[in-house]
């Protein structure tokens, strides 16, 4: 597994290059970013709906090493499709804290996709220096979501008012948790 591709069963995590991510930001319907990539984008995720680039892409902007942290796409591998994207808000924080964000088409939610995104992420992340703690936030509503970060094992820890999606509910696991959960042989 390379820093670029993280793998699971069923999908491909595709880091989006600096240039690329700055492009699909200013550009969303420029299609250079796609050539020469094993992978399509029917469902024009990012496309018609920026997500976190509005975020990620000024952070990146001010110090492009962080981009490790940001962007992937979440590509099926059977028919080379994105069908979602995934990014860390940012690098480890003065407490080692990561939070996550990610995104899945409608047509392909409750069907695993999400689960296997974030335990790739979080697998990798756990291995990076200074990460202690890993954040998942969600609105209240979104069920599944909750579902999804419970069936992980995460613990709920409080509340937060985002900017822009408002009141949201934290869930936390350490990394080692989170090692001693998934990684233990």
């Amino acid at each position: 597994m390379t820093e670029a591709i993280l793998e699971t069963e069923r999908l491909s995590l595709h880091l989006i290059s600096v240039d690329d991510l700055i492009t699909l930001f200013e550009e969303p319907t420029n299609m250079s970013i796609y050539e020469g990539k094993p992978f399509t984008n029917p469902h024009r995720v990012l496309m018609d709906d920026s997500g976190p680039l509005p975020w990620r892409v000024p952070q990146m902007k001010v110090d492009p090493s962080l981009n490790i942290w940001f962007v992937r796409w979440v590509v099926v591998k059977e028919s080379q499709e994105i069908i979602g994207s995934i990014s860390f808000h940012g690098a480890p924080d003065s407490t080692g804290m990561v939070e996550i964000g990610l995104g899945i088409e409608k047509s392909f939610r409750n069907q695993g996709f999400g689960f296997e995104a974030l335990m790739a992420m979080w697998r990798w992340a756990i291995e990076k220096p200074r990460v202690e703690t890993l954040r998942y936030t969600v609105s209240a509503t979104n069920f599944a979501s909750v579902r999804l970060v419970e069936k992980f094992g995460f613990v709920h820890v409080g509340q937060q008012l985002d900017e822009i999606d408002g009141p949201e509910e934290m869930y936390e696991m350490s990394a080692t948790d989170f090692r001693t959960r998934y990684l233990s042989f």
